[in-house]
């Protein structure tokens, strides 16, 4: 459901829908990224019949291009206090870091005014929980589910790494290690000569940085959602290609109204990422505030052994990240909405912004750049509930830049709708409080 530029072949191909009616599904799944792929193994796990509807084939959209790093490190919001005086750079700079379009200005303004709000102490720190609360159980619960379908080859869980550059950049550096101390992250500070000994391609130039053991990449993000699909099919989910245009609930339950014919469901689960608001309003009558953070990446398919895990550049706010297939540039944010086409210049920039970074140049040889839609709200927090009437709508959307890293428990937030005794775990779930949808319902 995300706009992209991979190769349509590369993934699965879900069969169409063609019956109408009544289905004989338990619960129909509105997204197969990689948080409705996992939520859908989750489900037919707990005895339910699942079907999976989405307009484009599982994984090619925002799960397709993301950084592959499982950020559990990443406990802070989107944005914090210093978002107002850089609103006039975010205009002017179309290359910058962190851009928004000068012609979406008006439709995000609300959306904006909104996380500024959140930035006041108390609910900038509820955001901060809610995020540590998934984080921190995050790397555990992906280390059970692929362990579950029998691929935890897919999952590199050796850390990764904040790199700084400059001296001058030594103070912001050592403000972020207490920072991230102090919210209970785990980190070890390194020096330059540390830092190239744990990645030894990185140049001279790295003066130092620090180490997140707890963190982990995925080597294949779309080979990721394959997987879960294989295993989701297996156990009996079916996919479908379909695009779900609305719908309406009641007691009775759930009916969809999708490009194939009108589908009946005692239940729906919408985990349709940036595509979600509408269906969300049409469905529980709430008018979330989702907005889009445009993600962008270049993929280097000559550098497949430069690094050994994701490395962060502190100075030129971007992450690599060694893949299967390449080294994956990614990490610039864009705000233009899902209408305006991509601005492939941006994945283009990061090219130059890893000039310098490694002792000798990267091989940019058939380089692919990529574009796709990060799901966002103004409390960098995800919606994961049931709602509607009689909890006949689940939810589970809205988390950023981290849905790769918390997908997986996710899912398991998400089968205990049915019964938390269904299915043990080792992974401890955190409270759902801080995810209900009535905070957007006031």
């Amino acid at each position: 459901m995300t706009q992209a530029s991979p190769d349509p072949k590369a993934s699965p191909q879900a069969r169409p829908m063609v019956d109408t009616g009544f289905d004989d599904a338990d619960i129909a799944v509105v997204g197969a990224g990689v948080v409705g792929t996992a939520c859908a193994l989750a489900l037919v796990r707990q005895g339910l019949r699942v079907r999976v509807l989405d307009s484009d084939a599982p994984g090619m959209g925002a799960s397709f291009g993301n950084a592959g790093h499982l950020a559990t490190e990443q406990v802070f919001p989107i944005a914090d206090a210093s978002l107002l005086k850089r609103i006039p750079g975010m205009l002017m700079d179309p290359l910058g870091p962190l851009r928004l379009d000068w012609r979406y200005l008006p439709k995000a303004a609300p959306w904006l005014m909104r996380l500024l709000w959140n930035l006041r102490s108390s609910p900038y720190q509820r955001s901060v929980s809610g995020i540590r609360a998934l984080n921190e159980v995050s790397l555990a619960a992906w280390q059970e589910l692929l362990a579950s379908i029998g691929r935890s080859d897919l999952l590199c869980g050796q850390g990764s790494l904040l790199v700084h550059e400059k001296a001058e950049t030594a103070d912001a550096l050592a403000a972020s290690a207490t920072r991230f101390a102090a919210h209970g992250v785990s980190l070890e500070r390194l020096d330059g000569e540390e830092v190239r000994r744990r990645a030894p391609g990185l140049s001279e130039r790295i003066r130092g940085g620090l180490f997140f053991p707890d963190t982990g990449h995925v080597i294949d993000p779309l080979q990721v959602v394959k997987e879960l699909v294989r295993a989701a099919e297996a156990a009996g989910v079916r996919f479908s290609r379909a695009a779900v245009q609305g719908g309406w609930a009641d007691a009775g339950g759930v009916r969809l109204e999708t490009n194939q014919g009108r589908l009946s469901v005692p239940r729906v689960l919408v985990a349709a990422g940036a595509h979600s608001a509408s269906l969300v309003a049409a469905l529980t009558g709430v008018r979330v505030p989702l907005d889009t953070e445009r993600g962008y990446h270049l993929m280097l398919p000559r550098e497949v052994e430069r690094l050994s895990m994701a490395v962060t550049s502190l100075e030129r706010r971007f992450i690599m990240t060694p893949m299967a297939e390449g080294l994956r540039l990614a990490g610039t944010v864009e705000f233009a909405g899902l209408e305006r086409p991509p601005r492939m210049e941006r994945a283009w920039q990061l090219r130059e912004l890893a000039r310098g970074m490694f002792a000798r140049p990267l091989d940019e040889t058939n380089a692919t750049p990529w574009m796709g839609f990060r799901p966002s709200l103004p409390d960098s927090l995800p919606v994961i509930d049931r709602a509607g009437p009689e909890g006949r709508v689940w939810l589970a959307f809205g988390h950023h830049h981290l849905g790769l890293t918390q997908a997986a428990i996710t899912a398991r937030l998400v089968s205990q709708f049915i019964s938390p005794e269904r299915e043990p775990t080792k992974t401890a779930l955190p409270s759902l409080a801080p995810y209900r949808l009535a905070r957007f319902a006031r």
